[in-house]
């Protein structure tokens, strides 16, 4: 099964090429400011599907996609397959922890989760219900989210770093930080690193 979710997950994806073209639908969002490798953006309300792994990075981020790869190729009670949407979403995420604070946690307690965004015709009444019980389907609120645009590969250490990079540049420009990082990355693995598109978004007042 896993075999089969990374061979579709391989065709499903060829809109995002080692030439970096894609042509996966995104959210539609205002940018608001434009500081040239930071945007402040508004996003309206998004159905996601999401689903949660406490693991390291390199591990939840190979399950949290597959599970998420596997609803939209089919694993809910229609039988439905999805259009695959950009970006994928993920964050590292702590229980009882207030969003304005930073996430300070140990590698061994890491819970990363992940969420795929849902082409913009589905509602929470009209998304297929997923068939793996980690899975789940949620409404994110409209938000107002400050982004910082990088290439190259995605890591855990290049997240941390750019997340701190974003962090101080709001705090310098005196805005209000109210979520912890999110890492958005809109082009599969094989993608030259010179040519994809990641980003760090921070939720702001």
């Amino acid at each position: 099964m896993k075999r089969l979710i990374s061979l579709l997950t391989s065709i499903f994806l060829t809109g995002c090429t080692v030439v970096g073209i894609r042509s996966s639908e995104e959210p539609n969002y205002q940018v608001l400011n434009d500081y040239g490798i930071i945007q402040i953006r508004q996003y309206p309300s998004l159905i996601v599907a999401k689903t949660e792994i406490n693991a390291d990075y390199k591990t939840s981020s190979n399950q949290g996609f597959q599970r998420l790869a596997g609803y939209i190729f089919g694993n809910n009670k229609a039988q439905q397959k999805l259009a695959m949407t950009a970006p994928v979403i993920q964050e590292q995420h702590a229980e009882n922890m207030a969003m304005t604070a930073p996430v300070i946690q140990q590698k061994s307690a890491d819970t990363w989760q992940m969420l795929f965004v849902l082409p913009k015709e589905y509602t929470l009444l009209t998304a297929p219900i997923p068939l793996d019980p980690t899975v789940k389907i949620t409404e994110m609120a409209s938000k107002k989210v400050a982004v910082l645009n990088y290439s190259g590969s995605l890591t855990e250490q290049g997240i941390k770093e750019k997340s701190e990079e974003l962090d101080a540049w709001l705090k310098a420009h005196n805005y209000s930080i109210i979520s912890a990082p999110q890492s958005a990355a809109y082009d599969p693995p094989w993608t030259l690193p010179f040519l994809r598109r990641n980003e760090i978004h921070i939720e702001i007042q």
